[in-house]
């Protein structure tokens, strides 16, 4: 793609980076095929060569983002689909992420959408006023058909309290630093991503991997001082707050890789993981922090990907259990990780199938299925749908946004990745599984008896 930046402009990095990307884009339309947007909704500017159109103008022209300009960058999932279908290497990712900063920067939105996503921003990232929140939306449960009819906001209010829990889950005794010591000679060190909503909806993730790396000889360390890893902000274009999470994270692992020393940052929610991979990019002029974001992202590892390195131990139960593996976006278009997740389940003694459209969002995005609810839903229905043709016991995933969008479409229960391999080896059975009636299946009942 031709681009007219003028000398001035490309002194700015992000615009020179952006600059780059354009013109790597050959008009091609590859794209269009695999976003989720496009495909619902038909309009090429819901689509990544049309939003590519509108960035570049937007950023050529020195322009201030437009209504017009920011409803289609809003309706961007940032699945990444695009990237792993587009034959020239188009950073989209980043192309985007500047656009969401640079709308943030230039755009006044109408007061209710800045009063929502201000509110989000000021939620989300915090654990214990998540956990609050969460209490409040569970109050307000009873009246959601009463709120979803107020104007203009109402759909997202109601949306919001649609996919909260059914109650809110205990406290993990993982909440908080803390060192977990392996079973037998220590073979490795690492820290483990807490994060901000995962351990407040589904603590049980990270106590499965705990488990599971312990049983192999591995040191986990839950150090003080990390947690949100900056992607839901950053996502929202709030560059400087996602900066903030980011490089108190990068303080907090570089104090351990200077002191004892880390083989690895253990990730078990996918989408954080595709952030913290990029913190290198992201503070690549930094002078502060440039090299010690890539020697953290450097040894960035989604849990099934280190595992994968690992010795998975014979499994301990026979289960005869037939998983769908729903790949997460951030999982197989993020940090193209595709093989590795259904490869441990198989050798854990599952049945995996593929998901029909298994590179199709299933519309949760990080805040997009509270901003964008009607699309999301759509994308919802497809996705619980195809899942539903493979006639699964279960759905296994990595990242708890997915868990918590397609939970919400279907009975089937459904499981982080990582508690089916603990499970196998000789951890407690998922707790969804036994709400499910797992637990008194005569196979598995007898498997455990032995």
């Amino acid at each position: 793609m031709q681009t007219n930046f003028t000398p001035d402009q490309l002194k700015d990095p992000a615009m020179a980076s952006s600059e780059k990307i354009l013109r790597t884009c050959v008009h091609c339309g590859f794209c269009t095929a695999t976003c989720p947007t496009y495909l619902l909704l038909g309009d090429e500017l819901d689509s990544p060569r049309g939003r590519i159109y509108l960035i570049k103008d937007m950023l050529e022209g020195g322009k201030p983002a437009t209504p017009e300009v920011v409803k289609h960058i809003d309706r961007c999932l940032s699945c990444l689909s695009c990237m792993t279908t587009c034959p020239s290497g188009v950073h989209y990712m980043h192309l985007v992420d500047h656009a969401r900063a640079y709308i943030e920067a230039t755009y006044t939105r109408p007061w209710h959408d800045r009063l929502l996503r201000s509110v989000l921003a000021a939620i989300l990232p915090y654990p214990h006023r998540f956990r609050m929140a969460i209490g409040v939306a569970l109050l307000a449960k009873p009246f959601q058909s009463l709120i979803g009819s107020l104007p203009l906001f109402g759909h997202r209010l109601r949306a919001m309290i649609d996919l909260a829990p059914a109650h809110v889950p205990a406290r993990s005794p993982f909440d908080g630093p803390g060192v977990f010591k392996p079973q037998g000679q220590r073979s490795a060190r690492v820290a483990i991503l807490a994060g901000c909503a995962q351990p407040v909806l589904k603590p049980g993730f990270n106590e499965a991997a705990v488990r599971l790396l312990n049983r192999h000889g591995v040191e986990v360390i839950q150090p003080k001082g990390e947690g949100c890893c900056g992607a839901l902000v950053h996502h929202m274009g709030r560059e400087e707050e996602g900066h903030a999470f980011a490089k108190r994270n990068i303080d907090t692992w570089i104090a351990e890789m200077d002191g004892e020393g880390l083989d690895a940052i253990i990730i078990t929610a996918s989408g954080c993981g595709t952030t913290i991979k990029d913190y290198g990019f992201m503070f690549r002029n930094d002078p502060d922090y440039a090299e010690k974001a890539a020697r953290v992202s450097g040894i960035a590892k989604d849990i099934t990907e280190y595992v994968t390195n690992l010795k998975l131990m014979a499994p301990t139960r026979e289960t005869n259990l037939v998983v769908a593996y729903h790949s997460a976006c951030s999982m197989q278009h993020g940090q193209q990780i595709r093989t590795e997740p259904k490869t441990l389940l198989k050798q854990a003694g599952f049945t995996v199938k593929d998901v029909p459209e298994g590179h199709i969002c299933c519309g949760s995005a990080g805040t997009y299925n509270l901003l964008q609810p009607e699309i999301a839903a759509q994308l919802r229905a497809r996705k619980v749908a195809n899942i539903q043709r493979t006639q699964p016991d279960l759905i296994a995933t990595g990242n708890i946004g997915c868990m918590t969008q397609i939970g919400k479409g279907t009975a089937i229960p459904i499981v982080h990745t990582v508690e089916l391999l603990d499970w196998a080896t000789g951890g407690p059975m998922p707790e969804a599984l036994e709400a499910s009636g797992f637990a008194k299946r005569p196979a598995l009942v007898a498997t455990a008896a032995e």
